[in-house]
C-alpha cells in the first residue's frame, strides 16, 4: 500500500487535526516507512511460533471470592450530607 497525500489529508480529517505542509510530508514519509517495515515483518517465517498477547509470560493472580456481610444502610448513610430514605440524595446534573 502506498501512502499518498490524499490519504494523509483523509487521516487529518478523521483525526480532526490540521497539519502544515511540512508536517504532511513528514507524516506521509513516516507512515510509508511504518508500512514498509510491516511488510518486511510479514515476510518472516513464523511457522512453529506460538502467538503471544504479551512479551512476558503473564498469569493472572486470582483469589477466592469470599462473600462478606454488608454494612447496615443507616451506618453507610450516617455521614451523608443529604439523603432521602435509604438513598444518597445528589444534586440534579441533567436538565
Amino acid at each position: 500500500m502506498e501512502v499518498t497525500r490524499d490519504l494523509v489529508l483523509y487521516l487529518e480529517q478523521l483525526a480532526r487535526i490540521e497539519l502544515s505542509e511540512g508536517e504532511r510530508e513528514t507524516t506521509q514519509r513516516d507512515l510509508q516507512d511504518i508500512l514498509s517495515y510491516m511488510n518486511t515483518l510479514g515476510e518472516l517465517d513464523t511457522t512453529g511460533v506460538e502467538p503471544l498477547s504479551h512479551a512476558f509470560s503473564v498469569s493472572n493472580v486470582v483469589r477466592e471470592d469470599i462473600v462478606l456481610p454488608s454494612r447496615e444502610p443507616a451506618e453507610i448513610l450516617a455521614n451523608a450530607p443529604n439523603r432521602k430514605g435509604n438513598c444518597f440524595r445528589v444534586p440534579k446534573t441533567v436538565e
